[in-house]
């Protein structure tokens, strides 16, 4: 039902200050609202509404109560899951080292290894496998053995199941099968000096090694002169 603080003052025997100043707390507890409405003519006046059920105050008070509230504390971000760690990479069994390892001498033994993946693609060797078995492979080659039988006793005789490690099977076989330095060779001996026959000189009888037969050194020079 509408309600002013006119029509109000003359029902009950307060007056319009009083009955002002409970309508102002009846609004702020919800009970009353205010509404400014256009009426015909153009006019716009100020009605005021009471409630049976002060649903904006609780609203208000909800909202308020809300905000002064303490903000619920936000729920602990669950621990990340520790990353797996990998295995330690197992390193590869030591291979023998050549007495002299000559730059060239290493390049033909990774040219060597790199080219096994053409017998067996299991034997396809990475960089830092390739690097590690070289100065094996070159230990074999300073020992008068040929590349082809080098291949040979790295390539024959591999297990017909899957090669886990094949760096390591390559590794292992050269240093159980590495071939023993060869014999000691002396140099040869320097071949005689060639004699030449004696001959008897054309000019003064004098007898000189020579390859064919004229005249000795002397007589050459004497015969030059003369010219």
């Amino acid at each position: 039902a509408r309600a002013d603080i006119k029509s109000l003052a003359a029902r009950f025997p307060e007056g319009t200050t009083r009955i002002a100043a409970a309508l102002r707390e009846l609004e702020a507890h919800g009970y009353l609202r205010r509404v400014r409405e256009r009426v015909p003519g153009g006019r716009i006046v100020t009605r005021t509404v009471s409630c049976n059920h002060p649903t904006a105050a609780v609203t208000a008070t909800a909202t308020a109560a809300a905000a002064a509230a303490p903000p619920e504390p936000m729920p602990e971000p669950e621990p990340m899951p520790e990353p797996q760690q990998r295995a330690p990479h197992k390193p590869l069994p030591a291979v023998p080292r050549p007495a002299y390892p000559a730059p060239p001498l290493l390049q033909a033994a990774a040219d060597l290894l790199a080219g096994l993946r053409r017998h067996d693609p299991r034997l396809l060797l990475s960089a830092r496998d390739t690097a590690h078995l070289a100065p094996g492979v070159a230990a074999w080659l300073e020992r008068d053995v040929t590349a082809p039988a080098v291949r040979h006793a790295l390539t024959a005789g591999l297990p017909a199941e899957g090669l886990r490690r094949p760096a390591a099977l390559l590794a292992h076989r050269l240093s159980a099968q590495l071939p023993p330095p060869p014999p000691f060779r002396p140099p040869a001996a320097p071949p005689p000096p060639v004699r030449l026959p004696l001959r008897t000189c054309d000019g003064c009888e004098r007898a000189f090694r020579a390859p064919a037969p004229g005249r000795c050194r002397d007589c050459r020079t004497d015969q030059e002169r003369a010219a």
